[in-house]
């Protein structure tokens, strides 16, 4: 992994839904959550997702904005925001630059088999881009929560 907590988080230029730019330093000033994510619309990745949709307001009471980043594309991104209610924006990584800089991709266990993809892992960063917390081990459909139990606990 190329990120550590207590480290600036990696300069990252991507664009959203919306076809807007979001980039490291455009987000300097605010706290923000960093879901990374294989693919929309899969069974895992949307429960995750659903999960931090259902549990947004909580999150977002605490000062955090929430983006997604996935190697899809943008209207691909659109989309899966309109199928299910997301209130957040999710970064199109097509090149899978930021996933890499990150550290976040190579081969991993599938249904049994070793196949190249994104490490589904959340990184939480303050208003400085300073890594605060990583969770490696994400609970797919209690995602939300687990963020907010992460938060409770490191007050």
């Amino acid at each position: 992994m190329n990120v550590a907590v207590g480290e600036k988080v990696p300069d990252f230029s991507l664009l959203d839904e919306s076809e807007e730019r979001i980039t490291r330093d455009s987000l300097l000033g605010t706290k923000y959550i960093l879901f990374f994510y294989p693919k929309d619309d899969s069974p895992g990745c949307t429960k995750e997702a659903c999960s931090l949709r259902d549990e947004y307001k909580s999150i977002t009471k605490l000062g955090y904005t929430i983006y997604g980043v996935s190697p899809d594309k943008s209207k691909k991104h659109k989309k899966f925001i309109d199928k299910y209610e997301f209130q957040f924006s999710l970064l199109a990584d097509i090149e899978k630059q930021m996933i890499n800089d990150f550290g976040l991709w190579g081969t991993k266990k599938f249904m049994g088999r070793d196949i190249e993809g994104v490490f589904r892992t959340t990184i939480l960063v303050d208003e400085n881009s300073i890594v605060s917390h990583i969770i490696k081990k994400v609970v797919t459909k209690s995602h939300g929560q687990q963020i907010l139990d992460l938060l409770q606990e490191s007050k």
